[in-house]
């Protein structure tokens, strides 16, 4: 029967800690990224401008239909190539993840700003504001909070998601597991532990979007 042993993985806590600390400044970087890309691929999206409406739709599809590990892999050694640019694991996985998320955050964008009433509009337009002023004030603030339980969703899918980069040899909290189960010989308990962290750190920002939702709806501000 096997015994099960932790204390080698424990000993070495401070080497899993670094990984958890690197997953989570790409899960950051790649966020604020994604949003921000996410943001101006909605805008171009919803544009009656052809030139930017087509080719936003085209990298939403691209990066919304093709595996995340084969955008990575295009990333880390195909850009390199083409572009005869030196690209670290770190650079390669926060583009990737940015755009790809961006990618998924755009239609999010797009479906809570396309839900605002037309009145909302008319009614902006009627007391004088531009369309950057009715965007920013009225339809952006109320979408927003009919995105909030998708975005959540698509942000705790991206944490997730940053474990492909251990592929490509950056240290998060799995590269770092992979060598910890090679110098301990405990791959057991060492996945047994990662997999308690990401469960701990993944149900914490859970309940907080839930109690977030909670207060909206309460206060009249949350529409499902």
């Amino acid at each position: 029967m096997y015994e099960w042993d932790f204390s080698p993985v424990l000993a070495e806590g401070g080497f899993l800690l670094v990984g958890f600390r690197n997953t989570l400044v790409l899960t950051a970087t790649a966020l604020s990224g994604g949003l921000v890309v996410g943001l101006l691929l909605a805008f171009a999206r919803l544009s009656h401008r052809r030139w930017l409406k087509v080719p936003a739709g085209i990298v939403i599809e691209v990066f919304r239909t093709t595996p995340p590990l084969v955008q990575l892999f295009w990333f880390y050694f195909g850009l390199p190539i083409v572009l005869s640019i030196e690209m670290t694991p770190f650079l390669a996985a926060s583009l990737t993840f940015m755009i790809q998320s961006g990618a998924f955050f755009a239609e999010i964008f797009r479906a809570g700003i396309v839900s605002i009433e037309r009145g909302q509009w008319e009614a902006a337009n009627a007391i004088g504001m531009t369309y950057n002023q009715c965007m920013r004030r009225v339809i952006l603030p109320q979408a927003v909070k009919r995105m909030f339980p998708s975005m959540m969703e698509r942000s705790i899918e991206l944490m997730k998601t940053t474990t492909l980069v251990a592929t490509v040899s950056y240290a998060d909290l799995l590269f770092q597991a992979n060598e910890l189960a090679q110098k301990t010989f405990r791959p057991l308990e060492v996945f047994t532990v990662v997999a308690l962290i990401y469960f701990v750190s993944i149900s914490f920002i859970s309940f907080i979007a839930s109690r977030m939702e909670r207060r909206f709806a309460k206060s009249g501000e949350f529409t499902p």
